[in-house]
């Protein structure tokens, strides 16, 4: 699914034109972005988690020549999925079956 199949599901499932479901997930973005830079973390209970992790400056190795080379520290967003994510892949609950029904004795004449 890309961003226009997700604005249009969105539109469809919120009842809004394509127009404001664009809106509503671009704000989502940018706020989700902004927070992040200011070193927040947003929670969305049942989804997950986003959250900024900075790697620590480090050396390694260009692999065409060998030679070593200074990795700056970075900060990247981070999404570490909720309960309900994490048991996209267990067996969906069946529900209940109805007790069969039973067929009335028949009458004898």
């Amino acid at each position: 699914m890309n961003k226009s199949e997700l604005v249009t599901k969105i539109a469809e499932d919120a009842e809004l034109t394509k127009v404001q479901a664009e809106k509503a997930l671009n704000s989502f973005i940018a706020t989700t972005t902004a927070a992040l830079k200011a070193g927040d973390k947003i929670t969305l209970v049942g989804f997950g988690t986003f959250s900024a992790v900075t790697r620590a400056a480090r050396t390694g190795r260009n692999p065409q020549t060998g030679k070593e080379m200074k990795i700056a520290e970075k900060t990247n967003g981070k999404f570490a999925p909720g309960k309900a994510l994490k048991d996209l892949n267990a067996k969906p609950v069946k529900a209940a079956k109805p007790a069969p029904k039973t067929m009335a004795p028949a009458k004898k004449k």
